[in-house]
């Protein structure tokens, strides 16, 4: 090794080590980090009165990536445009559309992901005050999993989006739970990229049995075995409360196909070149989901390859979207009747909603 490299790496290794504690020195200002454990942050309608349903025994529950009110506008990190803030009309505009669909299908309980509270780009609208003000849901828990006052790339600045639960009912108990972080990535890009978690919480829909909720939102582009990791934790905290003998409804997006699926890569609307952001090679995945299905019930039993029951597609807004792939879930230790996909909301998001209502739990 010559002179001139080893002194190349020297600097560049010392220089990440100074950022790397000048950022830690900063982390109060910046609010990039999380504790393994934190309590999730409580929000509730501003209206409740004449608003809390009757108890019920089977409600019905949801999952929703709701991509931050960013419909189908084509952005920076989708590589077909370049994208990056939206003014406060289109957020607007957008979030309408999505409270108009909740709405309609009338969940009980909904998971959210990509749930966005204190954003440059979304305007700085607070997403889950406005869905809680314009749906028939109370309350709501939110954990962040992207937080920063300050993120340096591509103009995105200020940000905080994360996964949430919506409920008729009070929600209680709500801990928001670090999951791994990307392993191949070096410190000074995990420092302000993602922090992946679950939120664990309670409510009691019957008036008498606590149904134990654990919703999440898995990494998209680990190459690395990190969601491998992710989904194991979330699956052994869900295991753990049904082997406790508790109610248990676990879900989100997972970013994972389902068994048996034939189909693993090459899906036409992934463009990016930039290894960072080359998701959708699910090859090496095989059976990390599995473990869910084997132990819990779910929402939608998946054929394989059944169109019918395909929730995401990233396609440009200039092309009709065609949904390709099963990335969202919803699974319980009782029974659910049949579960819906609603593909017809797919121009409000590059995910569409699951929903069921529960049979018994």
């Amino acid at each position: 090794m010559n002179f001139a490299m080893t002194h190349y790496r020297f600097s560049s290794n010392l220089l990440l080590s100074l950022c790397l504690l000048l950022l830690s020195a900063c982390d109060d200002y910046l609010h990039s980090d999380f504790p393994d454990i934190s309590p999730a942050e409580h929000y509730q309608a501003t209206t409740i009165i004449n608003r809390l349903p009757a108890t019920t025994t089977t409600p019905t529950v949801m999952t929703w990536n709701i991509k931050f009110g960013g419909a189908r506008i084509d952005f920076f990190f989708d590589c077909f445009g370049n994208r990056v803030l939206m003014t406060e009309n289109e957020v607007l505009t957008n979030m309408k559309a999505v409270a108009n669909r909740i709405r309609l299908i009338n969940p009980d309980i909904i998971y959210l992901q990509e749930v966005d509270i204190r954003s440059k780009r979304s305007a700085y609208i607070n997403q889950m005050q406005y869905l809680l003000d314009n749906t028939d849901l109370n309350y709501g828990v939110y954990a962040s999993q992207w937080r920063s006052d300050f993120v340096p790339s591509d103009g995105i600045g200020p940000i905080d989006s994360g996964n949430a639960i919506l409920s008729k009912w009070p929600i209680t108990n709500a801990t928001r739970h670090s999951l791994p972080l990307i392993a191949e990535q070096d410190s000074l890009t995990q420092y302000f990229y993602l922090r992946r978690n679950y939120i664990k919480a309670q409510t009691i829909p019957d008036g008498s049995t606590t149904l134990h909720m654990i919703a999440s939102h898995t990494s998209a582009y680990a190459s690395d075995n990190t969601k491998q990791r992710q989904l194991q934790i979330i699956h052994n905290a869900a295991k753990n409360l049904n082997d406790a003998g508790h109610a248990v409804l676990v879900g989100g997006d997972f970013n994972t196909l389902p068994p048996g699926e034939l189909m693993r890569s090459g899906f036409a609307d992934v463009v990016c070149t930039d290894p960072d952001f080359t998701g959708g090679d699910y090859s090496n995945e095989g059976t990390w989901i599995q473990p869910f299905y084997t132990t819990f019930n779910p929402a939608i039993v998946s054929p394989e390859n059944n169109a019918a029951h395909y929730t995401y597609s990233a396609e440009p807004a200039s092309t009709p979207p065609t949904l390709n792939r099963k990335l969202d879930y919803l699974f319980t230790n009782g029974t659910f009747n049949p579960g819906t996909t609603d593909q017809t909301a797919v121009q409000l998001s590059d995910h569409v909603p699951v929903y069921t209502t529960v049979q018994a739990y």
